[in-house]
């Protein structure tokens, strides 16, 4: 049986991307615009076509050219969305917001190519965004184009990723029928222990032979008001003296080992290993996210946290790719 075929665009470092790949994918192209993210996808997946360039650079004669003979299944991506979080207050409709530009970059892959199917993740916010307004504006913007659109807001960690992770997954079906099954919750729940436990236990600052693990050097200030802080504790374990006032709760806390972790951003320097005196390594991060440990970030430690931060994790990704395949193979 031929392989179904995606287009992945704004494809960051690729969890969707290994997720359908792993669901046996065939890739026709992907599109990055940051080098970085780029370096990494490319060398993680030196079989597939990768555009680096900015989206809206990419004519329709373009798109036509990349897409060749090939016959296009499913067309995949996080657009991110600067606009969303204030559109609508001032009184601008989300799809005409400049900001939310990349947005309307998909709509415009999907018109052009015209895939049997799409999958667009995205904040689960933008669900609830503007009193339920902006996810109406998203469905007429693909019902325009011929598609039946479904939308659910998915927490990885029902899906055996060990972290709290709740992102919108909006699915579009050509024709008047969306057969698309959203993949069923799984009843094992994985602690943060489970997922990073047997990795080596490193010291502030140390290294190790295992790609992405090395520990970040902290002051001796940031080491001393984190050794307070207890498994599952946060910083009201500090000294009131020392104890910082002001800032994010969600920083100067320790990962709870019997619990998924927290939510993996772009930014995890001040939530620290649950019985190490260290915030995570990017390798640590990376499982939370389910890469595997063969796949290597390419960047400074800041650059590759994000590369995790932004992406889907892999193993919930191949679970809605299997689906994916289901609603193909059942039109």
């Amino acid at each position: 049986m031929p392989k179904y075929t995606y287009i992945d665009l704004f494809c960051g470092a690729g969890g969707l991307s290994l997720g359908f790949d792993r669901a046996g994918f065939q890739n026709i192209f992907s599109v990055e615009f940051n080098k970085d993210f780029a370096m990494t996808y490319k060398m993680n997946f030196p079989n597939h076509r990768l555009i680096v360039n900015d989206i809206k650079n990419i004519n329709e004669k373009q798109i036509k050219e990349y897409v060749g003979n090939n016959k296009i299944d499913v067309i995949i991506g996080g657009p991110p969305c600067q606009g969303f979080s204030i559109a609508g207050i001032i009184g601008r409709n989300f799809i005409d917001d400049e900001r939310n530009r990349l947005f309307k970059e998909f709509v415009r892959f999907v018109s052009v190519i015209k895939p049997r199917m799409f999958v667009l993740e995205n904040v689960a916010a933008l669900e609830r965004h503007n009193k339920g307004k902006t996810i109406k504006q998203i469905v007429k913007a693909f019902s325009d184009q011929g598609y039946t659109i479904k939308h659910k807001v998915l927490n990885a960690v029902n899906y055996k990723v060990p972290q709290e992770r709740r992102r919108l997954f909006i699915v579009g079906v050509k024709g008047n029928q969306n057969n698309f099954q959203y993949p069923i919750p799984k009843n094992k729940i994985i602690s943060i222990k489970e997922a990073i436990d047997d990795l080596p236990k490193l010291s502030n600052g140390e290294t190790s032979d295992i790609e992405n693990h090395k520990a970040m050097k902290h002051t001796k200030q940031m080491l001393k008001k984190m050794s307070y802080i207890k498994d599952g504790g946060d910083r009201n374990d500090i000294p009131n003296h020392i104890r910082p006032k002001s800032g994010d709760s969600r920083k100067y806390i320790r990962y709870d080992s019997k619990k998924p972790s927290f939510c993996v951003t772009g930014d995890m320097r001040k939530i620290f290993h649950y019985n190490q005196n260290r915030a995570l390594t990017c390798r640590e991060l990376a499982r939370l996210q389910t890469f595997p440990d063969w796949f290597k970030f390419y960047g400074n430690v800041g650059k590759v946290q994000q590369q995790i931060g932004n992406a889907v994790p892999v193993v919930l990704a191949e679970a809605i790719a299997n689906e994916v395949k289901e609603a193909l193979s059942n039109e």
